[in-house]
């Protein structure tokens, strides 16, 4: 068997590193249902709200700005609601929190897919290091606020990745959340992304006795918007494994497309995906103490946050 045949072969879900969002939902039929995705604009969310409208859901899809969002939803042709929803503003958040539970829909999913990635400098908001606020910190406000609105046996879905892997062994730095110290940019997204496992990993322990569902997952890796910080070396590894290794953008947002939306992981909580198949993220990421203290940590930081 050739490499590129390795990465091709289905995994136990009869998915995987090759399959595309439209593979994964195909015969499906999501009318009636209503999904929530953040980064809508381009790349993977993009992608993500134009395969759920094509299945029939309605999706309402986030973006920085209002303009952003409604030019996205316009591209995909299907039932898209645009709303605004900047990461890194808790107003904005807040703001988007609001309109959703106004429109009075039970969310089937909330796919927390928006992010930044490896900043080349380091950057805060409201002394938080800002991939970390962001990807984490932000969407922790949107998904605690839109609880009310995720339907009995809806599932919330974090896009995580395996950079999680290259956060600092302590996993997540409590002692300086602003990377005041030795800020690298891929060793703070991977904090970043670790975090977005921890919260998956807490939220489904929260969600304990219920039809509801928490998971995370790596879409794999894709030239999408988010490699806009890479140096120009990178991009050009980029070009030269994309054939084997990178994934389209079709592929990538297949991961997120099925454990939000296949019938196969109704009722799996808590746990890793990759290549749509579960996966195994570092030892730590199933650490509940450690999740315990992120959630308790990020509630604290969120107390204290603008309204």
């Amino acid at each position: 068997m050739s490499l590129y045949q390795y990465f091709q072969k289905p995994g136990p879900s009869g998915f995987g590193h090759g399959s595309t969002a439209e593979d994964v939902t195909a015969g499906m039929s999501l009318a009636g249902k209503t999904y929530l995705v953040t980064g809508c604009s381009s790349g993977l969310g993009l992608e993500t709200m134009r395969v759920l409208t094509l299945r029939g859901a309605q999706v309402l899809g986030t973006a920085r700005t209002l303009e952003k969002a409604r030019a996205a939803c316009a591209s995909v042709g299907g039932d898209a609601v645009p709303l605004a929803c900047e990461l890194s503003d808790p107003r904005s958040v807040r703001a988007c929190v609001e309109s959703v539970l106004a429109r009075g829909e039970r969310l089937a999913a909330l796919i927390g897919n928006a992010g930044i990635m490896a900043l080349p400098r380091r950057e805060q908001a409201f002394g938080v290091e800002l991939q970390l606020f962001t990807n984490h910190v932000g969407h922790f406000l949107l998904v605690t606020g839109l609880l009310d609105a995720l339907a009995d046996d809806g599932r919330v879905v974090m896009v995580s990745s395996r950079a999680h892997l290259q956060a600092p062994r302590e996993g997540i730095r409590f002692d300086d959340l602003a990377a005041d110290r030795n800020y690298t940019p891929w060793g703070h997204y991977g904090q970043s992304k670790l975090a977005n496992l921890l919260f998956a990993k807490e939220l489904a322990r929260r969600l304990g006795g219920t039809r509801r569902t928490a998971n995370a997952i790596h879409p794999g890796v894709i030239p999408t918007n988010l490699s806009r910080h890479l140096p120009r070396a990178a991009e050009a590894i980029f070009r030269v494994v994309r054939p084997l290794l990178l994934k389209t953008t079709a592929q990538g947002a297949a991961t997120q497309v099925f454990v939000a939306t296949h019938p196969s992981v109704a009722t799996v909580t808590g746990e890793y995906f990759a290549d749509s198949n579960l996966a195994r993220p570092r030892a730590d990421a199933n650490d509940s103490a450690l999740a315990r203290r992120l959630w308790e940590v990020t509630e604290e930081i969120v107390e204290k946050l603008p309204r």
